[in-house]
């Protein structure tokens, strides 16, 4: 069994966000390797699918608990299936430090400022585990938190849903073959990427709202066949980020 855990925040205002990048990639990743028919279900404080990937289970994690207490939902899955995070754990978040369109994988690394990888590690009491990162550009002169929270421009989009079946794509590769391997198909081919993106326009600040909730921010370090998969069926306030 492995698990693939995407980070984003629940609720339709975070729909399509940059910060819910992680959660677009497992819904495109469930796609890839479920029935049709497939729903869902509620286990481990997150919506839960389960697949397979050439002959390895594969349980696809969406933390419904907001950003900021992310590890809880992986922890209690990790517990439950007697996993190792080192080897068994990869977890796909956003990243304001690569450009929109690239994507990095890593075996181990630092939170590099984002609250839900900053959960994990706290939780599992290491950074030792797998983690790709998908770029969504710099925030610029937008406040931070208001730019992960907002959603992704017109030139972004075709960048960022490139990545996305990239991710797939690299997990998948993880999955089978290990993140060595996934490390040295899809890091290459993300620099590739990343060389070819035209810099963006400036955007003004977006006007940020008092009533919404904290975001994490920065994710500083750091990509699935489609075989058929049976399926049964972060906090924002101050936890969103």
């Amino acid at each position: 069994m492995k698990i693939v855990v995407g980070l984003g925040n629940p609720g339709i205002e975070y729909q399509r966000t940059r910060h819910n990048v992680g959660f677009d990639c497992v819904d495109r990743l469930a796609r890839r390797i479920c029935e049709a028919s497939h729903t869902p279900r509620a286990r481990f404080q997150a919506l839960a699918s389960e697949g397979d990937v050439g002959g390895e289970k594969v349980l696809l994690l969406k933390p419904m608990t907001y950003m900021n207490l992310s590890g809880t939902s992986v922890v209690e899955a990790l517990r439950f299936y007697k996993l190792d995070a080192t080897r068994d754990l990869l977890v796909i978040v956003d990243d304001i430090a690569l450009p929109c369109g690239a994507i990095r994988l890593r075996t181990e690394g630092s939170a590099g400022g984002h609250n839900g990888l900053s959960d994990i590690e706290s939780r599992l009491g290491t950074h030792r585990y797998a983690r790709c990162r998908i770029g969504v550009d710099a925030p610029g002169r937008i406040p931070q938190r208001d730019y992960v929270l907002g959603r992704f421009r017109e030139d972004q989009q075709p960048l960022v849903d490139e990545a996305i079946g990239l991710a797939c794509d690299a997990a998948a590769c993880w999955v089978t073959r290990g993140i060595t391997e996934a490390m040295n198909r899809f890091n290459r081919r993300a620099d590739d990427a990343s060389a070819k993106q035209p810099k963006a326009p400036p955007q003004p600040p977006s006007p940020s709202s008092a009533t919404k909730p904290d975001v994490d921010a920065n994710p500083a370090n750091s990509t699935i066949h489609q075989p058929r998969c049976e399926t049964r069926s972060n906090q924002i306030g101050n936890n969103n980020v």
